[in-house]
């Protein structure tokens, strides 16, 4: 009987292995003709890592302030000084919101993590960010490719009567809030899935599927050659 167990347990470890490799080889989109043209790269964004969760950290500028003013309806003043990055990432609401460090890790989030949760997005509001900084990853990218992403980003906040939706009182500290997210999380349409199709907007090749941050950055160096610190 044990021996049956340990065997199922090796399948299914190998079988995850496979599919997370395929998930960082096969390009996506797969045909390399159907992505549109990159123009000159005027702007630079930053990609964010941890060994779960990945963000996107745009540099404050007055069109970004003007753009997602509505964070203040949360409560983040984002026209500051010293704020030169808005850094956005998108989630399950459960683990996200419930679990800030991982001392604070409960059984329940992560079940729903697993499974199904509603999401959310979360925004922090950034000084100076090392771009050697093992963790983080510049990225150059053309204004068009630019402004599909703020669209992308945009778009993922949750409407209600026509503007996005806080959730009040949560918060890690005074320099981020949650809003309510578009779409819904579960183990295979994750925080890193969605930070996936973000990049893929301003013209990047990721892999097929990319649930975890090493996944993702494999793929972006393996599918293109315009990344560098």
């Amino acid at each position: 009987m044990m021996r049956r167990l340990l065997r199922a347990f090796g399948v299914v470890v190998i079988t995850a292995m496979l599919v997370l490799v395929a998930g960082t080889v096969v390009p996506r989109p797969l045909l390399t003709g159907s992505m549109p043209a990159r123009g000159e790269a005027t702007r630079e964004i930053l990609v964010l890592s941890n060994p779960i969760h990945t963000d996107i950290a745009i540099p404050v500028d007055a069109d970004l302030l003007a753009r997602f003013g509505f964070l203040a309806t949360g409560g983040l003043a984002i026209d500051e000084p010293g704020v030169f990055y808005l850094v956005f990432g998108w989630g399950g609401r459960a683990f996200y919101i419930e679990t800030p460090e991982w001392a604070q890790l409960k059984p329940m989030p992560v079940l729903k993590a697993l499974t199904l949760d509603r999401s959310v997005m979360h925004v922090e509001r950034a000084g100076a960010i090392d771009r050697t900084h093992p963790a983080v990853t510049p990225l150059a990218v053309d204004e068009k490719g630019y402004a599909h992403l703020l669209q992308f980003i945009e778009e993922s906040f949750a409407q209600e009567n026509g503007a996005p939706v806080p959730i009040p009182g949560v918060a890690y500290g005074k320099n981020d809030v949650f809003f309510e997210a578009r779409g819904h999380f579960n183990a295979f349409a994750g925080c890193n899935t969605w930070t996936s199709a973000a990049l893929r907007q301003v013209g990047l090749t990721t892999g097929w599927w990319n649930p975890l941050p090493v996944t993702l950055s494999t793929s972006l160096r393996l599918h293109n050659d315009i990344l560098g610190k």
